[in-house]
């Protein structure tokens, strides 16, 4: 997340002061159909293809070192915009991450923001659903760089 998408997510609760904790799925297996359709579904051809290329190989280090990038720079664009933040990097499925995180920081609401997954949440098996249904507090899902909500 980075500079427009954490003043949507500040701009939520304006005027408040909270503690933003960040959860970073690691990502480090993922289906390749789910992948190839994603990126047809928003006529991303170029990705598609290398997705098919790399055919679902993924080294676990570098989806780690992935998901601290995007941990580090949404944490630091939250810090930039005066917020008290901090994070950390979860298993591939976060929902069990932020169930506890929830319970443990009292949080009365999740903001999940993601790069859209048509498949997955056409099914409502992506993990902002997921979490809606367990979780007990408002879910709102936004994609990442465009403002809208899932």
């Amino acid at each position: 997340m980075e500079g427009p998408d954490a003043e949507r997510v500040l701009a939520l609760h304006e005027g408040e002061h909270l503690l933003y904790r960040v959860l970073v799925p690691a990502d480090t297996k993922r289906s390749v159909l789910t992948e190839v359709v994603d990126r047809l579904s928003l006529a991303h051809w170029r990705e598609a293809v290398e997705a098919v290329r790399e055919g679902g190989r993924r080294d676990a280090d570098t989806a780690r070192a992935e998901a601290s990038t995007v941990l580090d720079t949404t944490v630091a664009a939250l810090r930039a915009l005066g917020r008290d933040a901090d994070g950390v990097i979860t298993d591939d499925d976060p929902v069990p991450a932020l169930e506890a995180a929830v319970q443990q920081h009292g949080a009365r609401e999740v903001v999940v923001v993601t790069r859209p997954h048509a498949v997955e949440e056409t099914f409502h098996r992506d993990w902002a659903s997921r979490a809606r249904e367990v979780l007990g507090v408002p879910v709102l899902h936004t994609y990442a760089g465009t403002g809208q909500v899932g």
